[in-house]
This record gives structure tokens, C-alpha cells and sequence, in this order.
């Protein structure tokens, strides 16, 4: 799948994203947020990525070994990684 593609599940974890991004960084407006972006074109740095990944998680009752993580370079691949986990 690339990254600009969305199915129903895709677009949900795009949006928990989204949300949690909001409450990580609530001075940017994330409602120009696309899934093709990046969470550091968004000025988060790498403690709140990890926070906005956590919250993710937590948000989608889902746990995502940290090493998942490492090849994540934009919004639309931490969406896959979380959407992987889903049931």
C-alpha cells in the first residue's frame, strides 16, 4: 500500500494520530497534518514523537515493540506500523 493510499482502518489510525498529535503539540494546527508529512515538519522533536507514538498505542489499545519503529519516517509509515498491530 503507498502512503497516500487510505482504507477505513487507515484513515481511523491517521486520525488517532492526528488527535494525539494535537494534544502533544498543541500550538500547531494539525488540521493541514496528511499523512504524507512528517511529524518533524510539524516541529516535533524525538521525545515528542515518541510521546505522540505512545499515546497512539494507548489510544488504539495496541503495543508496538520499540524497534518497529526505527525505519518510521513519516506520518503515513507510523500509521502502517500501528495499523499492523490492530486486531
Amino acid at each position: 500500500m503507498t502512503a497516500g493510499t487510505t482504507t477505513p482502518d487507515r484513515a481511523r489510525v491517521f486520525e488517532v494520530v492526528r488527535e494525539v498529535t494535537a494534544k502533544v503539540l498543541p500550538d500547531v494546527d494539525t488540521s493541514g497534518m496528511t499523512i504524507d508529512g512528517t511529524l518533524s515538519d510539524l516541529g516535533a522533536n524525538s521525545i515528542d514523537r515518541a510521546d505522540i507514538a505512545t499515546m497512539a498505542m494507548m489510544e488504539l489499545g495496541v503495543k508496538v515493540p520499540a524497534r518497529e519503529f526505527a525505519g518510521v519516517k513519516d506520518i503515513g509509515t507510523l500509521v502502517d506500523v500501528l495499523l499492523a498491530q490492530l486486531p
